[in-house]
């Protein structure tokens, strides 16, 4: 079957559903976020096979240019792939905040696909707004001063009347001070002339890899060009190694330490950032799925019924937010607001308009797994309610990026209680036992109990979350899966987390509800002992063997975690081990159901005799099959922990 230029179905669904947003969101201000000018480069990857690696790439590297921006305002980097390499570069203006600077640069970032190879294709591209500047390629280019795709724009505007011969003087007079002083000045300058009451405001900026003697060549050309448009009301000249500009209006940041006379100056003015146009992705769009009708013969049907989904969603009021409402409520998502970060995204507390308090997650829209995470979180979860789930109150796919809105729970994670946060006393017994059992129910709901049939996939830790009153949230449905009623089980890539992750899911890829009662398992047995599981750590043995070996001497109480001393009731803690080791058997069939967990831990139910966990040989998947189809109690086959991974298996790292 002939590949998608080859580009994978989930990577062209990234892009479709990224242009969603971008469609929905058209233009409603001024800003210099908003106003861009796109080139792209002739191609020179020309079978699929290479297009397809070529895509691939092109993701990695806009995954990798975003945080060396927000870090400094610049960056370049590359990745190389095979015989494929693709070298990006990121700067902002130098007026700009950080806070600016990275709205900015996700807006004009959403753009850059439309150079992707999609038919005869490209190779590169760059795009220029008024605030920022991105460019990608198949070779270095950070040294380049000039090219043949240089742009000079002058707005259709003259400047008419008495005011014409002053306007034009006093242009050419700033454009003489901006190629002369962004030199003197690091790169940069920014101010006015007046004379006669009337006044011209420029800015000038070399790209930051560009040295002193490429700059003053970029801009004295830049100058040159521009004289073309000294009678219009605004000029531009886009380079590969710098930027130029114009205009009878203020558009630049004040900096605070400039002043201003007769003879120019600097002074930077306040701008605003907004939405991105919606031509430009409109186009893309287009483009897009006339791709995808000529290659109809590689659709798959969920991913058709999932992106219809997502475009109807997009019409359902009481879950769309606003994504400039959501970035209000976030402080722009500031890093004094972040809560955490995750391998899909990060997660910001906000406070909207009327006064409620949200998490909102901010998905990272060129990851692989994308796509599914946010049509999981929002098309599954949605439709699931109970005590001991987070709600999911809504989306936004109106911006940029896109965004999960979920109620905010007060007391972050427990792994946060147990291993970071150091201003809270140990948790007690009592609490314990009750984020167990509300973890458990609100398992055993969405295993049996909901109309929908899920796997979450993913518990642990840090994905549940303390109400103040210490009732547990399962949270983080990115990997959930919906489990088909007439299925025993499912095959599907491996993702998860070390140490949670059931071996016949590791080794087989076949998954069950039971994977995640062996997730279950090991959480509770952390919990109680209040140790993390070790199980693919050389240096320590797996919490599971400890505990083994301690139930198998009927000292099994010794493993709870030591802080608790004797506040423990300790029938109830060797029972709860217990029930721990049935949910960690490697046997999958001979795990409890979550709702016999549940009947167990309230005393309802029998507690039957577990069998030995399957301890991890760093060196060999043939013993860990042999110990998956022969679960045994003999101590010997237990060994040093390292995870085995698989060269076929995609993993996330724990998060």
């Amino acid at each position: 079957m002939p590949p998608i230029l080859s580009l994978s179905s989930v990577h062209l669904l990234t892009l479709l559903l990224l242009l969603l947003g971008l469609l929905l969101n058209p233009a409603v201000s001024d800003s210099r976020g908003n106003r861009t000018n796109q080139t792209c480069s002739t191609n020179r990857t020309t079978s699929p096979e290479q297009r397809s690696l070529f895509v691939s790439t092109f993701l990695e590297v806009m995954d990798a240019i975003s945080p060396l921006v927000e870090a400094k305002g610049y960056g370049q980097t590359f990745k190389n792939n095979g015989n494929i390499t693709v070298y990006a570069y990121g700067e902002c203006m130098k007026d700009l905040d950080k806070k600016d600077c990275d709205l900015c640069f996700a807006q004009i970032k959403a753009k850059v696909p439309i150079c992707l190879p999609f038919q005869r294709g490209t190779r590169g591209g760059q795009v220029f707004s008024d605030g920022c500047y991105i460019r990608y390629d198949d070779y270095n280019f950070y040294n380049e001063t000039l090219s043949s795709e240089d742009k000079t724009i002058c707005e259709t505007n003259e400047i008419t009347g008495v005011n014409r011969t002053v306007f034009r003087d006093n242009a050419a007079e700033l454009v003489r001070n901006m190629s002369v002083e962004a030199v003197k000045n690091g790169g940069f300058y920014a101010g006015f002339v007046n004379r006669s009451n009337v006044t011209v405001h420029g800015l000038a900026q070399c790209w930051e890899p560009l040295n002193r003697s490429r700059c003053v060549e970029c801009l004295s050309k830049a100058a040159v060009r521009i004289g073309s448009c000294l009678t219009n009301e605004e000029g531009r000249v886009l380079s590969v190694g710098c930027y130029m500009r114009f205009s009878t209006q203020k558009f630049y940041n004040n900096s605070g330490n400039s002043t201003s006379d007769d003879n120019g100056g600097h002074n930077h003015l306040g701008v605003i950032l907004a939405v991105t146009s919606s031509v430009v992705a409109f186009v893309l769009l287009v483009s897009a799925v006339g791709f995808l009708y000529r290659k109809k013969r590689v659709k798959k049907q969920k991913e058709k019924k999932q992106l219809g989904s997502l475009f109807m969603l997009a019409n359902k009021s009481n879950l769309c937010f606003s994504y400039e409402n959501l970035e209000k409520a976030t402080d722009y998502f500031s890093d004094k607001n972040k809560l955490g970060q995750g391998g899909s995204g990060s997660v910001y507390k906000g406070v909207l308009s009327n006064g409620k308090t949200v998490a909102v997650k901010r998905l990272f829209f060129n990851t692989k797994q994308w796509v599914d995470h946010f049509f999981n979180e929002v098309n599954l979860i949605s439709q699931v309610n109970h005590k001991n789930l987070v709600k999911l109150l809504g989306c936004s796919i109106t911006g940029p990026e896109s965004l999960l809105v979920y109620e905010y729970i007060a007391n972050q994670s427990l792994h946060d209680y147990f291993f970071v946060r150091k201003d809270v006393p140990p948790l007690n017994w009592a609490k314990r036992f009750k984020i167990l059992l509300g973890t458990a129910e609100g398992m055993a709901y969405l295993h049996e109990e909901s109309n929908l049939r899920i796997i979450h996939r993913d518990i642990k830790l840090s994905n549940i979350l303390l109400e103040d009153d210490f009732t547990p949230r399962i949270a983080d449905f990115g990997l959930a899966r919906l489990f088909p009623e007439d299925k025993s089980h499912i095959s599907t890539a491996i993702a998860g987390t070390l140490g949670y992750m059931a071996p016949e899911y590791v080794v087989r890829g076949k998954l069950t509800e039971k994977a995640d009662v062996y997730s279950f398992g090991v959480l509770m047995i952390e919990v109680i002992t209040g140790r993390r599981n070790n199980a693919f750590s050389q240096d320590s043995s797996s919490i599971l063997q400890t505990v083994w070996s301690l139930y198998r001497t009927s000292n099994v109480v010794e493993a709870v975690d030591p802080v608790l001393g004797d506040n423990f009731n300790n029938i109830e803690a060797s029972r709860l081990l217990q029930i721990g080791l049935l949910c960690v058997q490697a046997a999958f069939d001979q795990r409890p159901a979550m709702s016999a967990v549940v009947k167990m831990m309230k005393g309802s139910l029998e507690i039957q005799t577990p069998t030995q966990p399957p301890f991890l040989n760093p060196g060999s998947v043939v013993e860990m099959r042999k110990l998956m189809m022969t679960p045994t109690t003999d101590q010997s086959q237990s060994s040093g922990s390292r995870s085995y991974i698989t060269e076929s298996s995609s993993f996330f790292e724990p998060r």
